[in-house]
């Protein structure tokens, strides 16, 4: 089908909750997508950070063949291979303690959630469950993780909301300290804002967050959906950040273009949710861990991931010499960018860069947000570049 027919049947059977862009995708390539109509676009989206390592990545293919073949699924009544090697890789490689598997950031996000509640029941009993996020933050789609995102635009239509959240300015540590209560039990943040416009924390804000809540026995939970697993130059951002977290969550490109989610708790508190406190059908599948044990294969290496340092700062650097006054900087971490443009223009200049052949995403305000494939090439990014300096000529 074509553009038209798959749109007309999309109207008429799907739901209308997204703001689609005007092309229906058919098949990639590395960091290269095709649409329906046979036009070629150089990806700078990869499913909003999902295809970590690519299209028709031949090792996640591979290991997801394999394991369909064995096995697809079993209940988390029973243990398997896959699942235990991906908690295994997770855990040694950033000195933590347990996983929990999800499907989701969300499901991640809630998880960590029940996790810091529940510990601090166990040790200060009920009435202390308050979780302070930061104003602009983004958690999640379900009831309790809109109201913990810092966003009032999300607190709207579908009350009640699940109560337990207040919200603290960004890089403002005595903002911070006059939430915190003797009701509160937790401190949630992104080290990046992405959804809100690809805003880095300052790494002494969080340090300081850090031994506030050390001092106070408040668990710090990180938020690593968008930026884990090698998308900011590190297997997970806390580790520049040089921190040691509670709790971290992650999804997105953890299963290279599978639904996967997990929720990483540190020895201090791994415990807290025993058998029958928490779970999900679908956590830790096989076939979801397989992908995962393959996207880590490749991500979680140090050469890799000096390389995604460096095709950032290509990227950054190769925006910044078009030398047009319609970009105000370039902010972020790795392969995680966000171009600062006139928020007035950005629909012009995004949906240029579409007619163009170049995919890319929005965040916050005023911001064209960047998170391609961990594996783009240096020519593919060149490319990019180069419809760039046409769109902002």
């Amino acid at each position: 089908m074509n553009f038209e027919q798959l749109k007309a049947q999309e109207n008429q059977y799907v739901m209308n909750t997204y703001g689609r862009f005007p092309i229906a995708l058919d098949h990639g390539e590395k960091s290269v997508l095709w649409d329906v109509e046979g036009k070629r676009y150089i990806d700078m989206t990869s499913g909003i950070g999902v295809c970590s390592v690519g299209y028709n990545n031949e090792k996640i293919i591979s290991a997801i063949t394999e394991q369909a073949h064995k096995i697809m699924h079993v209940s988390n009544l029973f243990t398997t291979e896959p699942m235990v090697k991906t908690a295994k890789t997770l855990v040694e490689s950033t000195d933590m303690g347990k996983v929990f598997f999800s499907n989701s950031g969300a499901e991640s996000n809630e998880g960590a959630i029940k996790l810091a509640r529940k510990y601090s029941f166990d040790k200060y009993g009920e009435g202390r469950s308050k979780i302070i996020t930061l104003v602009n933050s983004f958690h999640g789609r379900t009831i309790t993780t809109l109201n913990a995102t810092g966003q009032e635009k999300f607190h709207n239509y579908f009350f009640p909301f699940t109560e337990g959240f207040d919200y603290a300015v960004a890089n403002d540590i005595n903002d911070l300290k006059s939430k915190i209560d003797n009701t509160t039990c937790a401190v949630m943040m992104e080290l990046i804002q992405g959804e809100g416009g690809v805003l880095p924390l300052d790494k002494e804000f969080v340090k300081q967050v850090e031994t506030l809540c050390n001092e106070k026995d408040l668990l710090l939970i990180i938020d690593e959906v968008q930026t884990g697993i090698g998308r900011t130059g590190s297997l997970f951002c806390f580790q520049q950040y040089n921190i040691k977290p509670d709790v971290v969550t992650m999804a997105k490109g953890l299963g290279g273009g599978v639904p996967i989610g997990a929720v990483m708790a540190s020895k201090k508190c791994c415990d807290v949710l025993g058998p029958g406190m928490h779970a999900t059908t679908f956590g830790g599948t096989p076939t979801v861990c397989a992908a995962a044990n393959a996207v880590l294969d490749i991500v979680n290496n140090k050469d890799f991931l000096n390389e995604v340092n460096k095709k950032g700062e290509y990227i950054k650097q190769g925006i910044l010499s078009i030398g047009s006054d319609k970009i105000e900087c370039v902010r972020g971490m790795g392969l995680m960018l966000g171009i600062i443009v006139d928020a007035d223009k950005r629909s012009d200049y995004v949906n240029s860069c579409i007619e163009n052949g170049l995919l890319v995403l929005t965040a916050g305000t005023n911001t064209i947000r960047l998170l391609p494939p961990l594996t783009i090439s240096y020519e593919e990014i060149d490319e990019a570049i180069a419809i760039f300096k046409k769109v902002f000529a």
